[in-house]
């Protein structure tokens, strides 16, 4: 099969197809025939490689691209929690808490691959992964609207479990991925949201659930600290803005930042801590049973070929996107 790797660092001229073999899925594992994956900032930096050098991927002969993933179910390896012949519907969903349904060979799911050193990434036919990385895909969704859930979802709601605010929180970048996706979880466990996005987003964001809305700009902490006198309890920092918005929290509050090195210091007693983010099929099955009922809004850019990768990278990196942009093999 062919899939899009590196074996050097630099812009998008270094993305390049490389013909590979079809892997086989082991114990508790299952292959997926990609139908999407999408395209997060991740993916720019370990091409790049800003990752390498800040430490986060050992240096490798070659590098898969590609966290998100919906397809569908190929084949399973062999596990007693798993079941490789036909019968439930595809789709179906976990049991009971604590109980997973097995999953069949042609269930439409999605999935994450948080293994980010591995030399196959979603930018491929084919993937395996373990089982405990996949879930169900969100009913009535596109394959590319699926896409888009697994890495930014799952990056919200593990960031909004290091909080333990019942007050209010500050959601930068609110009109991103994973700020939008904060946004509605945080309003969805009925937390007061202030959020911080370009003037032109204000409506959208709002849609999301935001209760109050700051332009982005110079002076943030003063102009949130002006409609929450005193500070926020909780920011959630997913613009990388550093100590602006710690600024914006009250003393003893608790702050969570989104990347390697983004944390601020922990001003005020303000208990800094950084999101890092891990497969979690679980999870990712109540995430999109949210995105079903509409709690989380699935937003595409754009879909493109996976031959043109390096197209869609060059838009992402231009700024600006509403949503993910999305490859299809």
């Amino acid at each position: 099969m062919r899939a899009m790797v590196i074996r050097r660092f630099g812009g998008p001229e270094v993305l390049e197809f490389a013909e590979v073999p079809v892997p086989e899925p082991g114990p508790g594992q299952v292959r997926i025939r990609v139908a999407a994956a999408a395209v997060n900032p991740v993916d720019l930096a370990t091409r790049s490689g800003a990752l390498t050098a800040a430490g986060v991927i050992p240096p490798r002969a070659v590098l898969g691209l590609g966290w998100d993933v919906a397809g569908e179910i190929d084949a399973i390896g062999g596990d007693a929690g798993l079941a490789a012949g036909p019968g439930e519907a595809r789709g179906s969903r976990p049991g009971p808490p604590g109980e997973r349904a097995p999953f069949q060979v042609g269930d439409a799911v999605i999935g994450l691959r948080d293994r980010i050193a591995s030399p196959l990434g979603a930018y491929a036919g084919y993937i395996v992964l373990d089982s405990a990385a996949v879930a169900p895909a969100p009913t009535g969704a596109s394959p590319a609207e699926a896409a888009t859930l697994p890495l930014n979802s799952l990056t919200a709601a593990q960031a909004l479990d290091l909080v333990e605010t019942t007050g209010t929180v500050l959601v930068t970048g609110a009109a991103g991925a994973v700020g939008g996706y904060a946004v509605a979880l945080a309003h969805a466990r009925k937390l007061r949201v202030v959020a911080v996005a370009a003037e032109a987003d204000e409506a959208q964001v709002r849609a999301f659930g935001a209760d109050e809305f700051v332009p982005r700009g110079p002076a943030l902490a003063d102009r949130v600290r002006a409609v929450v006198p005193g500070g926020v309890d909780a920011a959630l920092d997913t613009a990388l803005l550093g100590l602006d918005a710690l600024d914006a929290v009250r003393g003893g509050g608790e702050f969570v930042a989104f990347a390697a090195g983004a944390a601020p210091i922990p001003l005020r007693g303000i208990r800094v801590r950084g999101v890092w983010i891990r497969a979690d099929g679980e999870r990712l099955a109540e995430l999109a049973r949210l995105a079903e009922n509409g709690t989380l809004p699935l937003r595409v850019a754009g879909v493109r070929p996976l031959a043109e990768a390096a197209i869609a990278h060059e838009r992402l990196a231009a700024g600006g996107l509403r949503g993910r942009l999305v490859l299809t093999p």
